[in-house]
């Protein structure tokens, strides 16, 4: 991703990119924070998934996030990206693991604020699964036909 591109790919003069983000890291600083915020979770189906029994809300939550995430997959895609570019790009890397931990952190209180088991190592292993899946069904699939759904409730399931 260059300033160029951008700036072609919006239709806007040569350079104008560049006067709000003036280096490449800045770039993918900004794009990461406008994709965190857009990715982020409805309050109201939140509080739905409150009142779900805590015996079926980690499945529900699991279900949740990876329903969230397909439902804009260009948003989904850009996270993978990110992360790749993170692997390449230390500046990247540094920016984006701020988010990543971030959110990391947020997702532990979350789950041990609902009373859900496992604690830190559990998110961790749910968020591997997620990202696993997410890889998966927005790249190449090694099987189109499944239900990720179902197959995300299995998974979950096995955990315990």
């Amino acid at each position: 991703m260059t300033h160029r591109a951008v700036d072609a790919k919006a239709g806007l003069p040569a350079g104008t990119c560049a006067n709000y983000f003036p280096t490449r890291e800045r770039l993918l600083t900004g794009m990461a924070e406008r994709v965190f915020a857009r990715v982020e979770p409805d309050p109201v189906r939140l509080d739905q998934l409150a009142a779900v029994p805590l015996a079926e809300a980690e499945i529900a939550y699991v279900e949740y996030v990876l329903e969230r995430l397909l439902a804009r997959p260009v948003l989904a895609r850009a996270l993978i990206e990110l992360r790749l570019e993170g692997a390449r790009n230390p500046a990247v890397a540094e920016m984006l693991g701020r988010f990543l931990r971030q959110g990391f952190e947020a997702d532990v209180d979350f789950h041990q604020g609902r009373g859900l088991p496992g604690g830190r190592s559990r998110v961790l292993m749910l968020r591997h699964l997620v990202d696993g899946m997410l890889l998966d069904a927005l790249t190449l699939p090694l099987d189109s036909e499944v239900d990720l759904g179902a197959h995300a409730r299995k998974a979950v399931e096995s955990l315990s």
